[in-house]
């Protein structure tokens, strides 16, 4: 893959099957769409007792005519009629999904060691839960 958009590229590490602890367990995959433009994470989780089944597409916003955005977004599926925003970010290994936009209350942030992250989802008001990933394929 080269797209020449080295934000997007750093996710690259995401590739592949994970194996997902904490507050959810189950699976998620993440693959990229033909032209490396847009990372897809395929959702197969229990939370709560509920499961949660969905699809993500992770890319920069492009209007029609217009430059790509400046932030990685991403749009979360849900097998339940819901959808999410998101911001992804990686910097050197610690990986932040923030809620909404950039510099939400309501983020992610994970660490990468080989072949497993560790982290957690932080919301407004002192919730969130811990989620780790180990990769599986």
């Amino acid at each position: 893959m080269n797209t020449g958009d080295k934000q997007l590229e750093a996710l690259d590490r995401l590739v592949g099957t994970w194996r997902v602890t904490g507050g959810s367990e189950g699976t998620v995959t993440y693959r990229w769409l033909d032209g490396g433009f847009f990372l897809i994470q395929e959702i197969d989780l229990v939370q709560d007792g509920h499961a949660v089944k969905g699809v993500e597409m992770i890319g920069r916003e492009r209007p029609f005519g217009g430059e790509p955005g400046e932030d990685v977004k991403s749009r979360y599926y849900g097998s339940q009629g819901e959808t999410f925003d998101y911001v992804y970010e990686m910097a050197g290994d610690t990986l932040t999904i923030w809620g909404g936009e950039k510099g939400s209350p309501a983020y992610y942030r994970g660490t990468f060691d080989g072949d497993s992250v560790t982290g957690a989802w932080v919301y407004p008001g002192g919730g969130g839960y811990e989620s780790n990933m180990t990769r599986v394929k």
